[in-house]
């Protein structure tokens, strides 16, 4: 077989599950898989990204829009997020994206959002080649 393969893991849209729990308890277990990426909520969550050292090998597609608000996060928000997670995965393994949930934001919020990702993964970039 050939392709890229993936495995999100979702914590539950913000807009209906209010309560989600700190972390996956399982994500160590997932370094062992044969998946190529891993998809993790981050900002919702404010999970501990240390955890994802134990990912090594693996493309992780890191959630960083937090879609439990309407209110669109600055780009040096995002890309804050994003610093979270470069202590423990080298930035080629990183692929950025929102959280779950994005199709119940209104357009214009989630259009935002996105705009602010692209803007944080482009600061990003600048500071990592200069």
């Amino acid at each position: 077989m050939t392709g890229t393969t993936a495995v999100h893991l979702c914590f539950g849209y913000a807009a209906i599950v209010r309560d989600r729990p700190a972390g996956y308890s399982f994500l160590p277990e997932l370094a062992e898989c044969h998946c190529d990426q891993i998809s993790i909520e981050t900002a919702q969550s404010g999970l501990d990204c240390a955890v994802l050292s134990e990912l090594d090998g693996k493309t992780i597609i890191l959630g960083v829009l937090d879609l439990n608000e309407v209110t669109v996060e600055t780009p040096e928000t995002v890309a804050d997020r994003v610093r979270r997670a470069l202590p423990y995965v080298p930035p080629e393994r990183l692929v950025l994206a929102p959280d779950c949930g994005m199709k119940y934001l209104p357009p214009d919020a989630a259009f935002g959002k996105l705009t602010a990702m692209t803007a944080a993964a482009a600061r990003l970039r600048a500071e990592m080649s200069g």
